[in-house]
């Protein structure tokens, strides 16, 4: 979720130009930066919404746990609930209620870059929320639960990469067919291929 920037058109004419200057990103400014700006300013909007407001160095691993919840609204990854009859199928065949969450993936690199820029905004590394043992257990339980959830081990996008070049060897025999926990495990690995981190 990214926060619409601020119209600078309001200003006066004398001034926009040097304005714009001092506040636009320089030339050299990587995706990653940018993407952490506008994370960092996404954050700081939620706090001054909180009810009390908040400032970041108020805040807690309590507040950005609210936060990464508040952001499982826009989130594209389809999460089965325990009782689904989905639940831990790669590939389900049909559609189900159960709700769009956040990846894990993406919450993971949202709070490698929220933590950075904290730092640069004046914040102590020591007592940064971000890096809350509270918010790494909370990391840890989405990525096995979402695991479970979609039938996807992490570790199998890796074994999927060297199969697939095995397979692809000119001198390679034919293999057999696979047999149906093969096919189950290959099933695991086109998901965790097609269904990444949103």
């Amino acid at each position: 979720m990214d926060l619409i920037s601020q119209n600078h058109n309001n200003k006066n004419p004398n001034t926009t130009l040097s304005t714009q200057h001092a506040s636009s990103p320089p030339p050299s400014s990587s995706r990653y930066e940018n993407q952490k700006r506008r994370d960092w300013n996404t954050f700081c909007q939620y706090l001054r919404n909180h009810r009390p407001p908040l400032s970041p160095p108020s805040c807690s691993g309590a507040h950005v746990l609210e936060f990464l919840r508040y952001l499982d609204q826009f989130g594209k990854t389809k999460v089965h609930h325990q009782n689904c009859a989905f639940f831990g199928l790669p590939n389900p065949p049909a559609p189900c209620p159960c709700p769009l969450r956040q990846a894990w993936g993406s919450l993971d690199a949202l709070i490698g870059r929220l933590r950075a820029a904290y730092e640069e905004n004046g914040g102590a590394p020591d007592t940064s929320p971000f890096g809350s043992r509270s918010v790494r257990i909370f990391l840890r339980e989405v990525r096995d639960f979402q695991a479970k959830s979609r039938g996807v081990s992490y570790e199998k996008k890796r074994k999927r990469v060297n199969n697939k070049q095995i397979t692809q060897s000119p001198s390679q025999p034919p293999l057999p067919p696979p047999q149906p926990q093969q096919q189950q495990q290959g099933l695991s690995m086109m998901a965790n291929y097609h269904h990444g981190a949103t």
